[in-house]
């Protein structure tokens, strides 16, 4: 199963665990399978069916939006990373 890196923020949601695993053959499909077992944490990366602007999702440290975007392919032994933008002055 891929695992999905918890960012700090949003742990709470998972019960303090930085990393879990969850099932699905694309980020999507993971991301869903996150949320269908932490209630309150699709609604803090999407914004309806797209992820909310300042949310950044990377498989093996690589930015999906240069890749197939929610539609990337995982497999069995991928890391996907939760980033949210930092922004400050």
């Amino acid at each position: 199963m891929p695992v999905v890196t918890i960012p700090t923020p949003l742990r709470s949601l998972t019960g303090g665990v930085d990393r879990v695993s969850a099932s699905g053959s694309n980020v999507l499909e993971v991301l869903n399978d996150v949320s269908k077992r932490h209630p309150g944490f699709r609604e803090r990366i999407f914004d309806g069916d797209d992820l909310r602007r300042h949310v950044n999702v990377y498989v093996n440290n690589e930015d999906i939006r240069f890749l197939e975007e929610l539609e990337t392919k995982v497999a069995d032994n991928d890391e996907i990373g939760i980033i949210p933008a930092i922004a400050g002055g």
